[in-house]
C-alpha cells in the first residue's frame, strides 16, 4: 500500500470514527433532583451506593415515582413517596414519570379545570403515568382510564412544574 492511499483510508477511518460519535446518543448525566419510576418487580434499597451495604428496604411496584436526590457512579439516591432515602442501582429506574395519588380520594377530570367533568375517583396509592403538567394539573393515566388531576393530589412533580 503506497503512503497517499494509507493517509486516504486513515482520513476516512477517522471521518467514520466522527460520524459515530455524533450519530451515537449523547449520555449526558442529569442533575438532581429529577424523577424517576421503579422499573422492576423487586428493587432493594440499600443504606449505600454499592452492593456491599445491607439493603433497608424491598420495593415491590413496579411504576411507584421516585425522586432521584444525587448520584453516585450507577447509583442514584432516592426518596419514595413516603420519605424514605436511600441507593438504588441505575439499572432499577426509568426515565417515565409516575405520580401517586396522596391525601383523600381525588377526581380525574375531563380537562385541566375544577369544574370539568369528572371522569374516575382514584384512592391514595393508585400509581399512573403523568403527562402534559401545566397550570398545576396533570394528565393522569391509570391502566388507560385518563384525566386530568390537580398536582396537589399527587406526589412526583414539583408544585409549578410542567411536564411534556
Amino acid at each position: 500500500m503506497t503512503k497517499g492511499v494509507r493517509m486516504r483510508l486513515g482520513g476516512w477511518t477517522m471521518l467514520a470514527i466522527g460520524a459515530a460519535a455524533l450519530a451515537s446518543p449523547v449520555l449526558a448525566q442529569r442533575k438532581p433532583p429529577y424523577w424517576v419510576s421503579i422499573d422492576v418487580d423487586k428493587a432493594h434499597l440499600r443504606t449505600g451506593p454499592g452492593r456491599n451495604y445491607p439493603a433497608s428496604w424491598r420495593y415491590q411496584r413496579r411504576e411507584l415515582p421516585l425522586k432521584v436526590l444525587d448520584v453516585y457512579g450507577e447509583w442514584r439516591k432516592v426518596e419514595d413517596p413516603g420519605g424514605t432515602q436511600g441507593w438504588m442501582l441505575r439499572n432499577f429506574l426509568d426515565e417515565r414519570r409516575t405520580a401517586i395519588v396522596v391525601g383523600a380520594v381525588t377526581e380525574l377530570r375531563s380537562s385541566p379545570q375544577p369544574d370539568a367533568h369528572i371522569n374516575w375517583r382514584v384512592e391514595p396509592g393508585v400509581v399512573g403515568r403523568i403527562s402534559k403538567c401545566a397550570s398545576n394539573w396533570c394528565r393522569f393515566d391509570v391502566g388507560g382510564r385518563i384525566g386530568y388531576v390537580e398536582q396537589s393530589h399527587i406526589w412526583g412533580v414539583e408544585p409549578g412544574e410542567a411536564v411534556d
